[in-house]
């Protein structure tokens, strides 16, 4: 995942305004209590953050490739 398509992923899912609440804003327990943006910033793998972001909002797993995008094979 590249970090424009998070950026997509989360207005897709959160809206523009809500979406960067939660990725300036929100305390990511998998990412140490760093926010999405803390943890982007320091270099950290942009799906990792992502995956921490659906889990602490409770993203169902089906909306996790995000919106409208199939889950990708594993």
């Amino acid at each position: 995942m590249k970090r424009s398509e998070f950026e997509i992923a989360v207005v897709d899912e959160f809206g523009d305004g809500y979406g960067r609440v939660l990725v300036n804003d929100l305390s990511l327990s998998a990412l140490g209590g760093r926010s999405a943006r803390e943890a982007l910033d320091a270099g950290m793998e942009v799906r990792r953050v992502w995956l921490a972001l659906c889990d602490e909002t409770d993203v169902p797993v089906s909306r996790r490739a995000g919106v409208g995008r199939p889950e990708p094979r594993t």
